[in-house]
């Protein structure tokens, strides 16, 4: 069983470790505990281990755990985050409120700045400390889940980063309290030695500017925490609350938690798409950028799928709901990235191990500080300060947002452009692998053959009708593919009084009493057919990666139709941007080596499997495996399940509504295979700010405690002020936040970056959507026309109805002609001719007809 937590009170990577050790000593499975979100799942087994264990496990080491909460990311998460955030904000506010008046009165005279009589020399001295603590006061008690949270876990022999805080801060404040005690005393026997000695030795201005730095770095970091989650967020926001449900043919307003499974939707132009369904009446344009990242919206009719937080732009229609709730593709999205949130990259385990022993290491290292400087004869507040230094100067909070802030922030992004991963471990490992294993039909090619080729002794419109006639009744793609040329081409198919499908071979049908074969080379020789010389332009059309189809009736061939696969227009510089990038490129396909070798050789490939089933495609990265290749198979997540879960990082290509997820580590929204260069890309991207922040981190330590110890007093006197080593690591944390917000700006770079946008540009086509899981696309198409206008008769009139026609969903843009008196318009699908008409006039011009270009 996996479940879900909230936990509250982690500070840093210790917290983290800390809680994950607690858990995992109750036995469980798996446990990953995600710092950013204050979050953990965890996989245990409910026959021997129950949710208040783990609850309880957490608790006892001064955490606080719930069961996650099943309101929404959009309703729970960023509400918490916002809380957070206020809460630090007030924090940080009441902090420097009293934080700044009581270092003008420590400090200000030191520097000659005025401060009242009474608070002034050794006879205003007590009053003086006095009201300094008075003044630390409020800054203790509004930052106390420092000392809460830090003493629960050194009495749990859990110390954290806020055990280091609030030793520091305690020893400061304690040793500011004695201070005034000894005044006290001092005054109270006329000993001004005494009184002198102390006032100088106060530290309750060090215990507050502590407290205060490191919560204006925890406000820096929960803003951060923000942000990070910003693209994920604007996807969610995208999705309605309300929708427009027929009943009884009757309209109805509902909640879109509401809807059930079967329920009729009516969505309206402009309308978002409040869950999954399928088309059952009407057409339109969609949007679908938002869940694929395609910039060009795509054209749905009856039987089409739509998707949750797509955008209706052209016309009305209805759609029968078919997945809700947790089961729209908005949901699997969101559940994808939070679960690669919750866990960890390989490389984030090194710094928990570090972690799980940092804190208690940094404590013996203070005291030891304290206990050196003190045997070597210097005095109490000497050592005192430097102790207090290496405590804050040692705060592991760089440390512990190092990953988690990069992997959240990435996870986002690739949210945004369309690639999803399974879990960290895919987003580190993804760049580390060497071989590119692509299975063929819809990954390198457009999954529909096409006709290219016609040979025949007969009439070839009467060699259509025959062929068309014949294969209207199969199913068989390469069917399709003759059907839908023949339809192209305004053939129509007759009668079929007898259809007869022959397994693995082809057809067989009578046509007007006659009997005719369709299918293969091993159906003519079985059935003892004539090839006459069709054979050997068989083999030629083979040599050039097409597929012929023999047609014949019982004693001869008539004709040969030669079908293709076609690659995608952006295969071949996909492949050539891998190989740039230093990848062995592979292809694995069912069809003959012939065949495959001209695809392979057609695309650049560097080797091809041919000849290979889909049960034995697994077999084929095993091999590559065996041979010491780190393999990525990149394939539909269906037909290629098994070749997917055996390679090291297994990606599935599709629109992501009909995706084996659970097969994949990578899933790519886009028909496209420019998106593994993305992948890859962002996936090198992420580890190199990670391995910065990491190096910031290590080193800021390995560097500054040494010098907060005092290590440099003897040769140059340079030693570490405690408030200046909670500015210090502040700044660090700060930096690790702005150093992974980085990547939000993140975009792939292509070698032949404008060769990709002419093809984009010539082939449209390219920038669609697989459609549905039958490989059928269908363009977006744009179209233009003109729209006289009278009554313009200057810039501003143009601007007014350009900005007119911009607005409607359904165009794209909008070009005035005043020397014309017309406008050129863009537009997606279908022109509303009426909306077009009631924009001018509203505009206040008159509107004189449309001209189609």
């Amino acid at each position: 069983m996996k479940q879900r937590y909230d936990i509250t009170g982690m500070s840093c990577s210790a917290c983290q470790a800390n809680v994950t050790r607690a858990v995992k000593k109750l036995g469980v499975n798996d446990v990953n505990v995600n710092l950013i979100n204050e979050s953990m799942s965890v996989d245990y087994d409910d026959g021997k281990i129950s949710d208040d264990d783990i609850i309880n496990a957490v608790e006892s080491i001064g955490y606080g755990a719930s069961l996650k909460s099943a309101e929404t990311p959009k309703t729970s998460g960023k509400k918490n985050e916002d809380s957070l955030e206020d809460e630090t904000k007030h924090r940080l506010k009441v902090s420097f409120a009293f934080m700044i008046p009581l270092l003008y009165l420590a400090m200000g005279p030191m520097v000659g700045l005025p401060v009242p009589d009474f608070v002034t020399g050794p006879e205003g001295a007590l009053n003086n400390a006095f009201l300094q603590f008075l003044l630390t006061i409020p800054v203790l008690f509004v930052n106390r889940k420092f000392f809460t949270s830090g003493f629960k876990g050194l009495i749990n022999r859990a110390p954290n980063m806020d055990t280091l805080v609030a030793l520091g801060s305690s020893a400061a404040t304690i040793y500011g309290i004695f201070s005034i005690m000894r005044m006290a005393y001092g005054l109270g026997f006329g000993d001004f030695d005494l009184v002198n000695t102390y006032m100088h030795s106060l530290y309750f201005e060090s215990a507050a500017t502590i407290l205060t730095l490191i919560t204006l770095g925890k406000y820096f970091e929960a803003k951060s925490k923000g942000r990070t989650k910003a693209s994920l967020e604007n996807l969610i926001n995208l999705a309605p609350k309300k929708a427009t449900r027929i009943v009884d043919g009757k309209q109805e307003e509902v909640d879109v938690d509401q809807i059930n499974k079967g329920d009729i939707i009516l969505i309206r132009p402009g309308d978002s798409i409040p869950v999954d369904g399928v088309i059952v009446e009407g057409s339109s344009v969609i949007d679908e950028s938002a869940i694929t990242g395609e910039s060009i919206p795509v054209n749905k009719s009856v039987d089409d799928q739509v998707v949750t937080a797509t955008i209706n732009k052209d016309g009305s229609f209805k759609f029968k709901a078919t997945a809700v709730g947790e089961d729209t593709t908005l949901a699997q999205i969101i559940n994808l990235v939070n679960e690669a949130n919750e866990t960890k990259a390989p490389i984030a385990k090194m710094a928990d191990k570090i972690s799980a022993v940092f804190v208690p290491v940094v404590i013996v290292i203070s005291i030891l500080t304290f206990v050196i400087w003190m045997l070597l004869g210097y005095d109490f507040e000497f050592a005192l300060n430097l102790m207090i230094s290496v405590l804050v100067i040692s705060c592991p909070c760089a440390l512990g947002l190092a990953t988690p802030m990069s992997i959240m922030v990435s996870t986002g992004k690739s949210a945004e452009l369309g690639l999803l991963f399974k879990n960290a471990e895919s987003l580190e490992n993804l760049h580390k692998v060497d071989t590119i294993l692509l299975d063929k039909t819809g990954t390198i090619t457009e999954g529909r053959p096409v006709v290219t080729d016609i040979e025949t002794s007969m009439d070839e419109r009467d060699f259509l009708e025959l062929a068309t006639s014949i294969e209207s009744s199969s199913e068989h793609p390469l069917s399709t593919a003759i059907t839908t040329y023949a339809d192209e081409n305004n053939i129509h198919p007759v009668k079929v009084h007898e259809f007869n499908a022959l397994s693995g071979k082809g057809i067989k049908a009578i046509v007007d009493s006659k009997t005719y074969f369709a299918g293969n080379l091993r159906l003519m020789k079985e059935e003892n057919i004539d090839l006459v010389d069709y054979e050997s332009v068989a083999e030629k059309y083979a040599s050039q990666g097409k597929t012929s189809m023999y047609f014949s009736d019982e004693r001869k061939v008539l004709g040969i139709i030669a079908v293709k696969d076609v690659a995608k227009n952006t295969s071949k510089i996909a492949i050539d941007e891998l190989k740039n990038l230093g990848y062995e490129v592979t292809m694995v396909t069912g069809d003959n080596a012939t065949t495959a070798e001209a695809i392979r050789s057609e695309l650049n490939i560097d080797k091809k499997f041919a000849e290979v089933l889909p049960q034995d495609k697994d077999k084929v990265v095993k091999e590559l495996q065996d041979t010491g290749k780190k393999v990525t198979m990149v394939g539909d997540g269906i037909n290629d399940a098994p070749a997917l879960a055996r390679s090291d990082i297994g990606m599935a290509i599709g629109n992501g509504t009909d995706v084996a997820i659970d097969s994949a580590d990578v899933v790519l929204m886009r028909n496209s295979l420019l998106d593994i260069v993305s992948s890859i890309e962002l996936s090198k991207a992420t580890i190199k700010t990670i391995k910065q922040n990491l190096f910031w981190a290590f080193f800021y330590n390995v560097i500054l405690i040494p010098v907060a110890a005092g290590l440099l007093y003897p040769s140059f006197g340079i030693t570490l002020n405690p408030m200046f080593a909670a500015f210090a690591m502040s700044v660090s944390s700060i930096f690790v936040c702005i150093n992974s917000l980085r990547l939000k700006g993140f975009r792939p770079e292509f070698k032949n970056q404008k060769e990709i946008e002419k093809i984009l540009d010539e082939n449209p086509e390219e920038r669609k959507i697989n459609e549905n899981n039958k490989g059928e696309n269908k363009m977006a198409q744009t179209n233009k026309l003109l729209v006289n206008v009278d009554g313009m008769t200057c810039n501003h009139c143009k601007a007014n109805v350009e900005k007119a026609l911009k607005e409607l969903t359904f165009v794209e843009n909008a070009e005035v002609n005043l020397d014309n008196k017309n406008a050129e318009v863009t537009y997606f699908g279908t022109a509303d001719e009426k909306a077009i008409e009631e924009a001018i006039n509203e505009a206040g011009y008159e509107y004189k007809g449309i001209e189609y270009k």
